[in-house]
């Protein structure tokens, strides 16, 4: 996760990160944006430029609408266009770094049709939350916020933390737990939270330290979209990807138990080594049941074209590790 301090650049006209009251801001062409969370992937594929990756979070009760992707796509079109090749001054003239910017939305309630659509179209990265293998962390993360608010209620209004100085303290948790100390190393001051505030956010990284939390891990396939693959026990999932970093998986479409489809992914070579669960897009599924006498066809080619090959990247310490899962043909279960 990525901080003001990791703009170098000393010249303040031309540094495109900068820490404000609310939190990070990131320099657009016309405009200062604000990011619930910016990160940079360690990995940068060939012939590429290093990828930067807004999150943003929607917790609640009804799904994510058009005008919230449309948002995210303007502002990664603004960032993305605000770009310098080289930097001037008294100094002989040097390249700027140059990043490409992408957005993600992550939603516990799903998103509208109109808004899947638009971020097909335009590659924004939707990670729908709301299927039954989140349920846990959904709730676990609604407690703990219940408790923050209670704790905040009770304090009188000038003892009361700022919004940012809470996610501040999770942020540093989170990243405690991911193994990322760096973000210790930015000088952020926030004061420290009262205990009774801080210690519902402690429990929620605590908890996802658990074996007992269903973990979760982003894997690009070759498709516009992420996917957020669910696991009850992530961890068998990377010893068998050290062990294996590039293996046949098989894919199938499980029986119906919510709202949408889940598609689970196992192993070829040993299915008992672990099981993780995701859901397409919507309008994905839709199109593979448009018409009942072709729907095997479609899935086929889903699975085929779209989903033949995942790549998952994983840190471990200051390396990143890249597992690649592969499909072969399964049984479809519908």
């Amino acid at each position: 996760m990525l901080s003001a301090a990791d703009d170098k650049e000393t010249n303040p006209v031309h540094r495109v990160l900068e820490q404000r009251p609310s939190g990070l801001a990131v320099r657009g062409r016309g405009a200062w944006h604000q990011a619930d969370a910016l990160g940079e992937f360690r990995y940068v594929p060939p012939f590429s430029l290093p990828v930067r990756l807004f999150v943003e979070a929607k917790f609640t009760g009804r799904n994510v609408k058009l005008p919230t992707v449309r948002n995210g796509h303007g502002v990664v079109h603004d960032v993305n266009e605000n770009v310098v090749t080289s930097v001037h001054g008294t100094d002989p003239s040097r390249p700027r770094p140059r990043y490409h910017y992408s957005y993600a939305v992550f939603s516990t309630a799903g998103f509208s049709r109109d808004a899947q659509e638009y971020a097909l179209a335009h590659q924004i990265s939707l990670v729908d939350l709301s299927m039954p293998d989140f349920a846990e962390l959904r709730d676990l993360v609604a407690t703990q916020a219940q408790r923050v608010h209670q704790a905040l209620d009770a304090l009188p209004p000038a003892a009361r933390p700022r919004v940012y100085g809470v996610r501040s303290h999770l942020r540093r948790r989170l990243l405690q737990v991911a193994g990322d100390n760096g973000y210790f190393l930015y000088g952020d001051e926030t004061p420290a939270l009262p205990p009774d505030v801080a210690r519902p956010l402690d429990e929620i990284a605590e908890r996802l330290t658990s074996r007992r939390t269903p973990g979760l891990v982003l894997a690009f396939p070759s498709a516009p979209f992420v996917l957020g693959l669910a696991s009850e026990n992530l961890h068998a999932f990377v010893d068998h990807a050290r062990r294996h970093p590039t293996h046949t998986v098989h894919l199938r479409r499980l029986p119906r138990t919510a709202s949408h489809p889940v598609w689970q992914i196992r192993p070829a070579g040993d299915p008992d080594a672990y099981a993780m669960t995701f859901s397409l897009p919507e309008q994905v599924e839709s199109w593979i049941r448009a018409q009942e006498e072709t729907v095997n066809d479609r899935a086929r080619w889903i699975k085929r074209h779209v989903l033949s090959t995942m790549t998952v990247y994983w840190l471990d310490g200051d390396h990143t590790l890249t597992f690649q899962l592969r499909y072969t043909p399964a049984a479809l279960r519908g």
